[in-house]
C-alpha cells in the first residue's frame, strides 16, 4: 500500500469519525427545534454540552490532514464552496456560543432565542455537509488549462436536486444518530419519545438511501463501474446490511447502547462504500472524469510530506481517540440537571 493511499484511508477515517460523534449532536440539535418541554430542551442542551466540542477536534483535524496531504484538493473545495462555508461557518458559531449563553441567560424568553439558535446552527450544517458530499458525487465543473487548475462552481450552482436529495438522505441519517444517542440519556416520557424519533428517521433514512442509489446510478453511474468485482465492497455491504437490520431490532429490544453502536456502524458504512466508489479519485470532473479528476496521486504532497505528516499523524491520533474515550467515560449515564446546567 503506498504512501497516498493510506493518507486516503486517514481522512476517511477522521471523516467517519467526525459523522458519528459529531453526527449525533448534529441531530440532538434537530430535535431540539421540534422540543417545546423546557425540562426536554434542558436536558437535550446537557447531553451534548460536555461533548460537543471534542467532536469538532474530529473535523480540524480531518480539515487539516486534507490540507496537509491533498493541499490541490483542500484549494479547489474550499475555495468552489466559499460562499457554503462562510454559510456553515455562520450556524456553527451560532450554535457554539448558544451553550454558553443559554446557561447565563435569565428569562425563559431569552433560553428560547439561544435555544433556537442552537437547533439551527445544528439543523443547516447537518443538510449542507450531505449537499457537499452530493455534489462531490455528482462530479464538480473543474478542468486544467494551461496547466492550472480552472473551476466553475457556483453556489447556485450546488443547490441542485441531486445534491439536495443527498442532503435529505445525511439529515435523517444525523437525526437517526442524535435520537439514539439521546434514548442513552434519558428516561421517562421523554425517553419514550426519543424512541419515537429514532424509528422514525431509521425509517426516513433507509427510503431516503435507496431512493438516492437508485438515482445516483443515472446521476454518477461512473460509481458502480467495477465496483461488484471488489471483495472489499461486499464486506462492507454485508456490514450495512447487518447494521440495518439490527438496529429496529435493538432499539425494539430497548438495548439503546447495542442501536447506538448499529447506528454508527451503518454510518460507518455508508461512507465506506462511498470512498471505495470514488477511489482513487477525490474530487470526481463532470467536464472530462478521466482527465480533469483530482486523484490521489495528482493532487498530493510530495512524498516527503506524505511520509512525515504520517510520523506525526501516528503519534497524534492515538492522543485524539485516547482524549474521547476519557470524555465519554466522564460523561456516560442518564442526564443529571443541577443548577450548573446549560
Amino acid at each position: 500500500m503506498d504512501l497516498n493511499t493510506i493518507w486516503f484511508l486517514l481522512v476517511g477515517i477522521l471523516i467517519i469519525g467526525y459523522a458519528i460523534l459529531d453526527g449525533f449532536d448534529l441531530g440532538v440539535g434537530v430535535i431540539q427545534l421540534f422540543t417545546k418541554d423546557e425540562r426536554e430542551r434542558k436536558v437535550n442542551i446537557n447531553a451534548v454540552g460536555p461533548v460537543w466540542d471534542g467532536n469538532e477536534v474530529w473535523l480540524l483535524t480531518g480539515g487539516g490532514a486534507l490540507f496537509a496531504a491533498f493541499p490541490i484538493v483542500y484549494a479547489t473545495v474550499f475555495s468552489g464552496f466559499y460562499l457554503a462555508f462562510m454559510l456553515l461557518l455562520f450556524f456553527l458559531i451560532f450554535r457554539a456560543v448558544s451553550f454558553e449563553f443559554r446557561k447565563f441567560s435569565e428569562t425563559p424568553e431569552a433560553k428560547k432565542k439561544w435555544d433556537l439558535a442552537f437547533a439551527l446552527g445544528s439543523t443547516v450544517p447537518a443538510l449542507l455537509y450531505g449537499v457537499a458530499i452530493g455534489n462531490i458525487m455528482k462530479g464538480l465543473p473543474i478542468e486544467f488549462v494551461d496547466g492550472k487548475i480552472v473551476s466553475h462552481i457556483t453556489f447556485l450552482g450546488l443547490l441542485n436536486p441531486y445534491a439536495i436529495l443527498i442532503g435529505l438522505t445525511g439529515f435523517a441519517m444525523f437525526v437517526m444518530q442524535g435520537a439514539t444517542y439521546m434514548t442513552m440519556k434519558t428516561d421517562g416520557a421523554h425517553l419514550e419519545k426519543m424512541i419515537k424519533w429514532a424509528n422514525g428517521a431509521y425509517i426516513a433514512f433507509v427510503s431516503l438511501y435507496v431512493i438516492s442509489t437508485i438515482v445516483t446510478l443515472f446521476v454518477a453511474s461512473y460509481l458502480f463501474e467495477g465496483i461488484m468485482k471488489n471483495v472489499l465492497f461486499w464486506i462492507v455491504f454485508l456490514v450495512l446490511l447487518a447494521g440495518f437490520v439490527y438496529y429496529p431490532i435493538a432499539l425494539k429490544g430497548r438495548k439503546f447502547g447495542w442501536a447506538f453502536v448499529s447506528s454508527s456502524v451503518i454510518i460507518a458504512a455508508v461512507i465506506g462504500l462511498l470512498a471505495l466508489s470514488l477511489y482513487p479519485k477525490l474530487v470526481p470532473s463532470n467536464i472530462d472524469l478521466a482527465n480533469y479528476s483530482l486523484t490521489i496521486y495528482n493532487a498530493s504532497s510530495s512524498q516527503y510530506t506524505l511520509k512525515t505528516m504520517l510520523i506525526i499523524a501516528l503519534i497524534g491520533m492515538p492522543v485524539v481517540i485516547a482524549y474521547t474515550i476519557f470524555i465519554y467515560r466522564v460523561f456516560r449515564g442518564k442526564v443529571i440537571l443541577s443548577k450548573d446546567s446549560y
